[in-house]
């Protein structure tokens, strides 16, 4: 049987990885400055991680929601206490595109309608509905296009009120800060504004931090810089550093009941585990602040290459923008200079996610290995 090849795959075979690196099979070590899709957070095999997932899998490594699982209620507590969200609850699931999924099915028991008002380049997940509210046509099949989503600029503030004023608005979600389109955070006015037109218009606002929340811009979540509180906070990629676990923060307006949401393998032993032993490092090694100074450090080198046109984001969520596409640029740091960074929906922006525990020493290691990589594209150029 052959795999259904539906992903472009690097020549490359990784077996090891440790900290901020990452080995192939030839032996080769890569500077890991994009996280497989900011997943890991937390840093490559951490050992205090390993020992938690290695302890828990020799005890029980799953069991159905149909039993007592105290490892759930470990994890909420925890998150609940380091986010700031102590009051809201906590649904787990396996992915970010569930929690996309299930925050949406949430907001639309909550109201009791089913359209919704998502931002034009966002990305939240390729199930059904998440994909509904995902603004890429190149994936959404004609099954999909069942739902009624409308997309709006992200500064359209009256286009936003008009269909706002129209009162058959189930949900308004936003990314904390799109990631798949390149890194764009509209800033504090406008998040503000979402927020206030949500309340004012009674509509549920959903904001996804799959890819910008747990520690990644200086805060545990992107949108606490504005000071706002969402009504469902959904989250994914470096909840597990690796091991498959999403969940929704749900605010305590909205009730359960049984049977309203389900899973059979999100919250399982080992997935909260794995979630609990990240909290305890990113609380343990101050990592949220590490992103905040790191990124400042990163920021201010990156802003001394001329080639760089543009930079966004906030932390350790960059984006480089340059005046060429960047794609000889991405597989020369892959392959000659052996950093793993990312590329984005936009062919001139690269994307930069790493670790939150990287350090001064390899933010001076990959600025010289760019330098160096910028360096072989002007000299192809002449």
């Amino acid at each position: 049987m052959e795999l259904f090849d539906v992903y472009p795959v690097l020549d490359i075979e990784l077996t090891k990885s440790k900290g901020i690196y990452v080995f192939d099979k030839k032996g080769h070590m890569y500077l890991d400055f994009y996280g497989g899709h900011a997943v890991i957070s937390i840093g490559h095999s951490h050992p205090y991680y390993v020992r938690s997932l290695t302890e828990q899998i020799h005890k029980i490594s799953y069991y159905s929601n149909s039993v007592f699982i105290s490892q759930k209620k470990e994890l909420a507590n925890l998150l609940g206490c380091i986010s700031g969200y102590e009051n809201y609850s906590l649904f787990i699931c396996n992915s970010g595109s569930e929690s996309n999924e299930n925050a949406l099915k949430i907001a639309s028991f909550h109201t009791g309608k089913k359209k919704v008002i998502a931002f034009k380049g966002a990305f939240h997940g390729r199930t059904s509905g998440s994909l509904s509210v995902t603004d890429n046509h190149k994936i959404i099949s004609p099954f999909n296009t069942q739902h009624k989503t409308i997309f709006i600029d992200y500064k359209d503030l009256n286009s936003l009120e008009k269909e706002l004023k129209n009162g058959d608005i189930c949900a308004l979600i936003t990314e904390g800060i799109q990631g798949v389109s390149g890194i764009i955070d509209p800033g504090l006015n406008y998040f503000r504004k979402y927020w206030e037109l949500c309340i004012k218009y009674d509509t549920i606002f959903i904001i996804d931090e799959i890819q910008s929340g747990y520690g990644r811009t200086g805060f545990f979540f992107s949108h606490q810089l504005y000071s706002i509180k969402p009504d469902l906070i959904t989250i994914a990629k470096g909840m597990g550093n690796g091991f498959p676990i999403g969940g929704v923060l749900i605010h305590p307006k909205f009730k359960p009941y049984y049977g309203m949401l389900g899973t059979t393998f999100g919250g399982n032993h080992l997935a909260c585990v794995a979630g609990i032993a990240v909290l305890k490092i990113i609380l343990k090694e101050n990592l949220i602040e590490n992103a905040k100074k790191m990124g400042e450090i990163l920021l201010n080198e990156l802003r001394r290459i001329p080639k760089i046109k543009k930079i966004s984001g906030r932390g350790l969520m960059l984006g480089l923008e340059f005046d060429f596409p960047i794609d000889d640029l991405k597989n020369i740091l892959i392959y000659n200079e052996k950093v793993f960074v990312g590329t984005s929906n936009n062919s001139y922006i690269l994307r930069l996610l790493p670790p939150l525990s990287i350090n001064l020493s390899h933010i001076k290691l990959f600025i010289k290995k760019l330098k160096k990589a910028l360096s072989y594209i002007k000299n192809e150029k002449k």
